[in-house]
């Protein structure tokens, strides 16, 4: 599949001049300008890279914490699957959480219910700070996500002083 970096350059363009943002909250979900990213980070699609985000927290009014959506249903600990459109399954893709600027979003689908929210923050919570996760499938062709070796404190610091003499 071709990638369309000049494509999404155009936009990304355009879309750093917008100065009427919404105000948006923890829980909403939005269509947003996510672009065309390189290896197995998630891709908006059509002519504006397009994909529903849901923001996970609000840092200031120009930043927050988001995750993109997909509606292919999604097993592990790397995704949270639940409904906020009647009979539409959506799933977030938590491994791809990060920092969004709001200038990227478009307008708002719906809101993700105070029950899945809650189930969907405790899923990342575990994710990212037990270490504790289900891999995807092998047939899925995807990174794991698995170090090979950890690195200890003592060991980076040993490495500077090292460097340092």
């Amino acid at each position: 599949m071709s990638k369309k970096f000049d494509n999404w350059n155009e936009v990304k363009k355009t879309t750093e001049t917008i100065g009427n943002i919404p105000q948006f909250k923890a829980r909403e979900i939005y269509h947003a300008k996510i672009g065309e990213n390189i290896g197995f980070e998630q891709s908006g699609k059509g002519d504006e890279f397009v994909r529903p985000v849901l923001v996970l927290k609000r840092l200031t009014k120009e930043i927050f914490f988001g995750i993109p959506l997909s509606t292919t249903p999604r097993a592990g600990s790397f995704f949270y699957n639940f409904e906020f459109l009647a009979g539409i399954q959506s799933s977030a893709l938590l491994v791809q959480t990060k920092l969004f600027s709001s200038k990227r979003l478009l307008n708002k689908i719906g809101m993700i219910k105070k029950e899945d929210f809650e189930n969907l923050r405790k899923k990342l919570n575990d994710l990212m700070f037990d270490g504790d996760f289900t891999p995807p499938s092998e047939s899925a062709g995807r990174p794991e996500g698995n170090c090979e070796s950890i690195i200890s404190k003592n060991e980076i610091n040993s490495n500077l002083e090292d460097k340092k003499s």
